[in-house]
């Protein structure tokens, strides 16, 4: 799958949420065997939610929650295995780095799994802070200026 032709919308609602619920169920639930219960938090009801389509098919979703201090927080970010390394992953950051510095934010952090730095690190983020674990799986802080 080509990463071209992609349609990124932000979703509103239980039918919007049920989109991006739906990849992040498949991803970190199935996949990776995160806790359901860990997987849904409450920042899910104040969090603005994006989802990738390619064609019809929702392949991949990303959620932001604007914090005091000037930060975006990326969060959620999930992709279908279809439409890994095609980019997708890449353009739901860019929305959201788009998205903070409209909301004139400072700085994003995201908190990355650790085998996922290397790609935050090409869009770069840079790590701080020490290791921690989260529903199992080792995690770091990064962070990018929006600025």
């Amino acid at each position: 799958m080509q990463a071209a032709g992609v349609r990124i919308e932000q979703v509103h609602g239980d039918d919007g949420f049920a989109l991006a619920w739906g990849i992040r169920f498949e991803v970190f639930v199935e996949e990776q065997q995160v806790p359901v219960e860990l997987e849904r938090d409450d920042l899910d009801a104040v969090a603005t939610h994006w989802v990738a389509f390619l064609g019809d098919e929702p392949m991949g979703t990303v959620r932001l929650v604007a914090e005091d201090g000037g930060v975006a927080h990326l969060g959620r970010l999930a992709v279908r295995k279809p439409a890994r390394g095609t980019g997708l992953g890449r353009q739901l950051v860019a929305v959201v780095e788009d998205q903070g510095r409209r909301l004139g934010l400072e700085r994003c952090v995201l908190g990355a799994q650790v085998q996922a730095m290397p790609f935050y690190e090409r869009l770069g983020y840079a790590a701080f802070g020490d290791e921690f674990d989260d529903a199992g799986i080792p995690h770091r802080w990064m962070a990018k200026p929006l600025r």
